[in-house]
């Protein structure tokens, strides 16, 4: 006698069971990047986003003028600032003085890169060179720079001299400093990568060292910038009888509060475009180097 079991019906169970013990997949909710949450934000023009502040500001200056809570003498409104400055250029005023100021940047600033940057290289591509020069550099750093205007009043006169020799030490420093902390920041291991391609010592200063310094080079380029004007201010107070310092001495004279502000904003615009130059400059000669630009 056989008897023989039939395997059980599997589906049919499953019929059978009541529908609640169904278990039900849960719901997949999407992941939305939180770049993608950006987009509005993003789709609005930067140049556009980037002058809300300013912008602002300036509101809230123009409505403080106006409501009399900022009162004239103390400061002028900008729409009597942005008169001050259309009559300024109107009578050739502003121009003549941004082009002796930019002259006096423009020379200091040739004069102390070209120092801040052969110091930083003997100092930085050699140890004897650190020995000799990089003590004195750091030791003449330390001494307030607008400190020595009354020696280069006597030792320099009141012309163009000294105020040239104060934007042209104050750029020294910073182009230095910026210059051989470049230099000794190059990796090592690219100094030995060069040196088993058969570099020699200039090879390896031109086509490894030099390149590893420059976005410090540029740094310091933009340190110095905003130090040259800086010492232009301080500079064009000796004594001087053109430039944009200039005219805010005879308007302080005078309580010109609107046309203070006007030079104060064309240095802020002179720095701004130089520093541009700057960045600019950057995008072309380190495009090897890969940076975050933000999120």
């Amino acid at each position: 006698m056989t008897i023989s079991h039939a395997p059980p019906d599997l589906s049919a169970a499953a019929e059978q069971a009541p529908a609640a013990g169904r278990r039900t997949p849960p719901e997949l909710e999407p992941i939305v990047p939180a770049s993608a949450r950006r987009t509005r934000l993003r789709a609005v023009p930067r140049w556009l986003r980037r002058t809300v502040g300013p912008l602002l500001l300036l509101a809230l200056w123009q409505v403080f003028s106006a409501t009399g809570v900022l009162h004239p003498d103390v400061l002028a409104s900008p729409g009597t600032i942005a008169r001050a400055g259309a009559d300024l250029v109107a009578d050739g005023t502003l121009p003549a003085a941004m082009g002796v100021s930019l002259q006096r940047v423009v020379v200091g600033l040739l004069l102390g890169g070209l120092t801040g940057t052969a110091l930083a290289l003997v100092s930085g591509l050699s140890r004897l060179g650190e020995d000799l020069v990089d003590a004195t550099v750091q030791m003449l750093r330390t001494v307030p720079w607008v400190g020595l205007i009354p020696l280069f009043i006597i030792w320099l006169g009141i012309g163009e001299a000294p105020k040239v020799a104060l934007i042209a030490l104050g750029v020294a420093f910073h182009l230095y400093l910026n210059v051989y902390a470049g230099i000794r920041g190059v990796d090592a291991q690219l100094i030995e990568a060069g040196e088993s391609l058969g570099l020699g010592r200039w090879g390896l200063v031109r086509h490894v060292v030099l390149p590893g310094a420059l976005p410090g080079a540029m740094t310091g380029l933009r340190y110095s910038l905003a130090t040259a004007w800086l010492a232009l201010v301080f500079g064009e107070s000796i004594n001087a009888d053109a430039g944009i310092g200039f005219l805010m001495n005879q308007a302080r004279e005078f309580f010109r509060t609107d046309v203070i502000v006007v030079c104060l904003v064309v240095y802020a615009f002179l720095g701004l475009t130089a520093d541009v130059i700057v960045r600019t400059l950057e995008r072309l000669l380190l495009q090897w180097r890969p940076t975050f630009t933000g999120q």
